[in-house]
């Protein structure tokens, strides 16, 4: 939405073509630079206000909850080893790069894809292109909402099938979004595509606190790197093949990862298909109520 706004302000520069030298004459080159500086300006914002008026926890700060024994004091390293010695984080770090690793592989190929593959000016490409962020609006909670509604029915079993059809059908919208060659169908594709990714990415989260809640920040962590990773990888795909080579291997290897699920067993939870571990997952130490003058002393 900024880089038409941007390219509508710069119209005094020139149209990039292979005469200009200096790409700082180009208005879409301004335009595109310009719009990197808004969410950076937001972002830094955010971070400060979030810094100075925000607490770590419901309960509160992590040093004043631990010095009133409400959370165990556990080393960096510990909690990194418990988080990476669990098979269920590394099975999450697998099938969150299939979808927040999709997404950020999307964001970059999509308006570039409408642009060479359906002839749409930059500005049009982009415009299209950016439904698929849009779409984070209520998507990636609604995958949230669905795991949790499974998981009131059926527990962790629940969770697991949320889990499962969120990528399926991801794996699915993406080897038909490939080929599809009418613009407007391929746009309804993408609201489809985005839909499953951003869910997926809900219900994916829906199940890391379970996982081994004292160290729940570190599997956080790891899954999300899991992220990063699956757009480096897809992302060579995209560099190095043509796109429907690309979104096929894409496409295939999201489904692939939806077959993972039944692997991920936590101690006293219900699984997909293979038996239940005995035992129990590590409790959360409950915080007790901190009164105000307590947490000041």
């Amino acid at each position: 939405a900024l880089f038409p706004l941007f390219k509508a302000i710069y119209t005094d520069d020139e149209n990039c073509d292979e005469s200009i030298d200096d790409d700082l004459r180009c208005a879409s080159e301004k335009s595109w630079r310009t719009v990197c500086v808004i969410p950076a300006v937001v972002t830094m914002c955010t971070a400060l206000w979030i810094i100075w008026n925000s607490d770590d926890a419901p309960k509160g700060n992590y040093y004043e909850m631990k010095v009133h024994g409400a959370m165990p004091a556990i080393s960096a390293a510990n909690s990194f080893r418990e988080g990476a010695y669990n098979m269920n984080t590394w099975v999450l770090f697998v099938q969150y790069a299939c979808c927040f690793g999709v997404e950020l592989t999307m964001n970059n190929a999509a308006a570039l894809y409408f642009k060479e593959e359906f002839g749409q000016s930059t500005e049009s490409a982009a415009a299209i292109a950016s439904i698929f962020g849009w779409m984070n609006l209520f998507a990636r909670g609604l995958g949230g909402f669905l795991s949790d509604k499974m998981s009131a029915k059926m527990g962790m079993k629940g969770r697991l099938i949320a889990q499962t059809v969120c990528l399926f059908f991801e794996g699915v919208m993406v080897l038909v979004f490939a080929t599809t060659t009418n613009l407007g169908v391929a746009i309804f594709v993408l609201v489809l595509f985005s839909t499953f990714v951003q869910a997926a990415e809900g219900s994916s989260y829906g199940i890391v606190p379970y996982v081994n809640p004292p160290v729940t920040g570190s599997i956080a962590g790891i899954v999300g790197a899991g992220g990063n990773s699956g757009a480096v990888a897809f992302g060579m795909c995209f560099r190095e093949l043509d796109y429907k080579e690309a979104f096929a291997i894409m496409g295939f290897f999201i489904l692939g990862s939806s077959l993972l699920s039944p692997l991920i067993r936590i101690p006293g939870q219900s699984t997909l298909l293979l038996p239940e571990l005995k035992g129990s997952a590590p409790e959360v130490i409950q915080a007790p109520d901190v009164e105000a003058a307590e947490a000041d002393a």
